[in-house]
């Protein structure tokens, strides 16, 4: 996530060599600020908050591999399984469903190797559990920890978005924005990567899919984790009956875990795409190289 971007050096011009001779000169490379402390202080800590929670939320989702839908778990009949199941060379095999869906998931989902090369049943396989070893009680120390500071670090960035006009100026949708998206999907299909002025301001689909993780995805899953939490039955019941359930708040909240990991899987790949080296130098120093044509200014919103 970005600010207005705002001029703060230039570079020594550099021609434009890949627009052949004719464009020689007439472009330059400009550095402009990208990323303030704090966005990039908050993004570093919420990165660090979502691997954990992943982790540790696979790591609790071991000790009952399944999701049910309603107020209680229908174990003939789950929504979602993996398990272990023995054949007749007596080997173990993992078996995933998805409804009435079967799956051979050996290796990754139902049966997996443990650091040693031993194959063991186990929901998830270790290296994506966090803390390694098989423990429910210290899965939900390390979650419950992470999550408060995942939800303290979300207040924040929330309260200092609305404070330096960053959601307004920056991710809110304009009549232009729905105009383009027609547009914007296009571009994506076609691989086509923005520069100079372009560069700086977010597209039409980025500004959809931040405000989708912020307002409805963050919120999901504070929801449905409280209601998961028998103490905060009476305080959450309106949230678990229009759920249809615990069983069910669990199996959203399981669901919205696998969207954030989609989301940051094409975040990564995006960034891979877009030139790593100046994305993670704009997220470590704030400092985004831009080309644009010689005299003309940029980042300025």
């Amino acid at each position: 996530m970005s600010i207005g971007l705002e001029p703060v050096a230039v570079d020594r011009a550099e021609p434009d060599t890949a627009a052949g001779s004719e464009g020689v000169g007439r472009f330059e490379w400009r550095t402009v600020l990208r990323h303030r402390l704090p966005l990039r202080v908050m993004h570093w800590i919420n990165l660090l908050c979502m691997l954990v929670l992943v982790g540790s939320g696979l790591q609790v989702f071991n000790a009952h591999p399944a999701l049910y839908w309603g107020a209680q778990s229908t174990f003939a009949a789950p929504v979602f399984a993996t398990t272990a199941v023995r054949g007749p060379d007596g080997r173990a095999s993992g078996i995933t469903t998805v409804g009435d869906h079967r799956f051979d998931t050996t290796g990754v989902l139902g049966v997996s190797r443990r650091a040693d090369g031993m194959r063991v049943k186990r929901g998830f396989p270790e290296w994506a559990t966090i803390p390694g070893p098989r423990s429910l009680a210290l899965g939900r120390r390390w979650h419950f920890f992470f999550a408060w500071l995942w939800v303290i670090n979300g207040a924040c960035f929330l309260l200092w978005s609305l404070a330096s006009r960053h959601l307004s100026r920056d991710l809110a949708m304009q009549a232009r924005d729905w105009r383009g998206i027609g547009r914007s999907i296009v571009e994506h299909l076609r691989f086509h990567h923005p520069v100079g002025e372009e560069a700086t301001h977010y597209n039409p689909l980025q500004k959809l899919a931040y405000l989708g993780v912020i307002f409805v995805l963050a919120p999901l899953a504070v929801l449905t984790g409280l209601s998961m939490s028998p103490q905060l039955a009476s305080l959450l019941g309106w949230w678990l009956q229009l759920v249809g359930g615990r069983q069910s708040a669990r199996t959203i909240h399981f669901i919205v875990m696998s969207l954030f990991v989609a989301f940051t899987v094409v975040h990564v790949l995006m960034v891979v795409y877009a030139g790593p080296i100046n994305e993670m130098r704009s997220m470590l120093s704030g400092r985004f190289r831009v080309r644009v044509p010689r005299g003309e200014g940029a980042g300025h919103e």
